[in-house]
């Protein structure tokens, strides 16, 4: 797909993520609208993934994990929309008995999901304990995680940067949704993150950063990361994001970590977000 093609296809992502959760008045938009950039050029472009036959296992693919399971709607969207499952099971989300629960869960089955996550902290243990199999089975793959800054307050990443590194683990690729916000505040506010790339290079990672919200960028840095793995080390991505990007009223405003827009709100939303591939349908 060309950047344009691309570009089109994430406001049509973030239609979907500003729909899904006004029409159940639930869900997380900020960090979901944050991130619609990457995770329409992982699944369109970037992976090397098959949709119809998908296996919990991941063998002879890419692997791909949700540390930040509260940013399902932007999982769920692209997944449906690279053919996972039907566009219009988005309809679901968080209904009772939906496959699409405001945290992803493998339970019922969902193509694409491996493991449940939204406890935060949890991700990038997984992935490094999956990407150090990998390489125990030669198989040639990646093993991608996104986590949030906030989300590395939870110490349990800390022992897991340290465990990839001192096994080299370097199939690994963490990316950071560096927009400093979290669901109480600022980042410095909360609990400082200091020089968070620094950290990482003092565990001995690779690291290198990137604008999330730009999609040459996006392309230019991934391919970059790509060529460097297999080279002793795990690299992390610090990608700079605004939270609620695409919509003007929730850019940069941690208030929107987890509220839900109202009708009037989802009007102004919409109107910012243009329709390019086709909505999905509510069903009756």
């Amino acid at each position: 797909m060309s950047i344009k093609e691309l570009e089109a296809t994430a406001s049509q992502v973030r239609r979907d993520i500003i729909r899904m959760i006004s029409h159940v008045n639930s869900g997380h938009p900020g960090g979901s609208l944050g991130c619609a950039d990457l995770m329409t050029y992982l699944y369109f472009e970037h992976l090397n993934i098959d949709p119809d036959h998908f296996s919990v296992e991941g063998t002879d693919e890419d692997m791909f994990f949700l540390s930040n399971g509260h940013i399902a709607p932007v999982w769920y969207s692209v997944l449906a929309r690279t053919g996972y499952f039907p566009i219009d099971e988005l309809s679901t989300f968080r209904n009772w008995e939906s496959r699409l629960q405001g945290h992803p869960t493998p339970a019922e089955y969902l193509p694409g999901i491996r493991i449940a996550s939204g406890s935060l902290g949890q991700g990038l243990s997984i992935a490094a304990g999956v990407a150090l199999a990998k390489k125990a089975n030669l198989d040639p793959n990646l093993v991608y995680v996104l986590t949030g800054d906030g989300e590395l307050d939870e110490g349990q990443n800390w022992e897991a940067i340290m465990f990839a590194a001192a096994h080299k683990v370097d199939n690994l690729i963490a990316i950071v949704d560096y927009n400093k916000k979290q669901i109480d505040g600022s980042t410095d506010d909360v609990c400082s993150l200091s020089n968070l790339k620094a950290k990482f290079e003092a565990f001995d990672w690779k690291v290198m950063e990137m604008n999330g919200n730009d999609m040459n960028d996006i392309a230019k840095t991934m391919k970059e990361m790509q060529s460097l793995t297999k080279h002793q080390q795990p690299i992390a991505v610090l990608m700079h994001t605004k939270m609620g990007m695409g919509v003007d009223f929730m850019m940069d405003k941690h208030q929107w970590h987890g509220t839900p827009p109202n009708e009037e709100q989802t009007v102004k939303a919409l109107e910012q977000l243009p329709e390019t591939i086709g909505d999905f349908k509510f069903s009756n």
